[in-house]
């Protein structure tokens, strides 16, 4: 029986989950800012630089896919700091293997081990989302990963000043490595131990856990768990899309500067973060589906705007609507999975898993396409994939005794 919280303990433990998705987007803010000290110090092309990206994306993949187990076996509280100091560990790793020691080899180990507990720290944060909306019967979940967006403009604002002062990479990482696991620490003294959460007490329980990780693979045969990811897959094309090709599409599909290229990513993710921070009353509103769908609608007109646009500012109004149309899809789909309690963790580790395959291989998918057809026309490619996820929205139905994300409208 889970325990009743009080009001004081749910504000805690809400603040303490915020803390955790800030601290998470800081961190990987903080190495993506180094990202060209990494590679001067290192002395490697961009292609080695790919390598690495890959090693942290790769191992993302499977901290996802093992969030669950880790849940199952050891619970909330202890998975997410053992997640949050794997983290940590492979922050510091790669400030001793970029800069310390210049050692390739050493620095592709730390953002494995970065990526890895990022990736499980990311499927158990989310479930702990969830249960807070499930507490408290709203929607809240684009709220958290407003906090992780705002964690990585500060990340890149800090990186921005460390490399102005001439501040190495080591004493960068190691100092936001020891802010994260020490954050970290603090933050789940707050999270409440929960049964329905997967908090062992006793050998008793085993049978339990057995259960649970058998329910891990049975999630994959769940017709629900794949439009769930259709959804996710979408938005999540759109995002990382948007956030690797939109200043390059500007430059050279529309003939503008780098600085108007910059000037579209900002416009973008300032339009992404605005409607993460304020959208979780319009979906109580109107309900997952059709916040999704509406919003799937303005990410696909935006982009078309973009891709057709004969000026700069009509360009920059597609970004706008663009942005605001891929930022619920991701949370939303995460608030989707962990309906049913006690499924959350192997829900949301299927469905994540999804959407972060589609962050790693997008990228180089549409570069290698664009290579062939130029950038606009690739783009299309992302119209399609934010239609697919429009027509997949109804997956998101809150399931009988949900009523985070139902809306008014029935």
């Amino acid at each position: 029986m889970d325990t009743v919280l009080t009001r004081t303990q749910l504000v805690a433990w809400r603040t303490a989950i915020f803390g955790i998705f800030f601290a998470t987007g800081l961190g990987f803010a903080t190495w993506a800012a180094r990202v060209p000290s990494v590679k001067a110090n290192l002395g490697i092309n961009d292609f080695e630089v790919g390598l690495l990206l890959f090693a942290s994306g790769a191992a993302s993949i499977l901290g996802l896919t093992l969030a669950n187990v880790v849940l199952a076996r050891w619970g909330a509280r202890r998975g997410l700091l053992m997640g949050l100091a794997t983290f940590a560990i492979g922050i510091v790793l790669v400030g001793f293997g970029a800069d310390m020691t210049a050692s390739f080899a050493l620095t592709a180990t730390g953002l494995a081990v970065m990526g890895l507990g990022m990736g499980a720290t990311d499927v158990m944060m989310n479930v702990e989302g969830a249960a807070i909306e499930q507490a408290s019967g709203k929607t809240i979940m684009p709220l958290f990963h407003a906090l992780f967006s705002l964690g990585t403009v500060a990340g890149a604002g800090v990186g921005v000043a460390m490399t102005a002062w001439q501040v190495g990479v080591a004493p960068h990482l190691w100092i936001v490595g020891c802010l994260v696991v020490v954050g970290g620490a603090v933050a789940v003294t707050f999270v409440p131990r929960r049964e329905v959460n997967e908090d062992p007490t006793d050998a008793a329980d085993a049978p339990t856990r057995r259960e649970k990780f058998a329910a891990a693979i049975a999630v994959w045969r769940d017709p629900r768990t794949y439009a769930i990811g259709a959804i996710m897959l979408g938005m999540a094309f759109a995002e990382g899309g948007a956030n690797d090709w939109l200043p390059l599409s500007v430059v050279d599909g529309h003939g503008g500067t780098e600085a108007q290229g910059a000037i579209a990513l900002t416009v973008f993710s300032v339009a992404m973060t605005a409607v993460r921070a304020l959208g979780g009353p319009l979906v109580d509103r109107f309900g997952r589906v059709w916040t999704l769908r509406i919003l799937a609608i303005l990410a696909g007109g935006g982009l078309v705007i973009f891709i057709l646009a004969p000026s700069m500012p009509i360009a920059l109004i597609g970004v706008a609507l663009w942005g605001m149309g891929a930022s619920l899809g991701f949370p939303l789909g995460m608030s989707a999975a962990a309906d049913d309690p006690a499924k959350a963790a192997a829900s949301v580790s299927a469905a994540a898993t999804i959407g972060y395959v589609a962050f790693l291989c997008g990228p180089p998918i549409l570069g290698w396409i664009s290579h062939q057809i130029g950038l606009l026309p690739t783009l299309w490619i992302l119209v399609a994939l934010i239609a697919l996820s429009g027509f997949a929205s109804g997956a998101a139905k809150p399931i009988a005794g949900s009523q985070v994300g139902a809306g008014h409208h029935r």
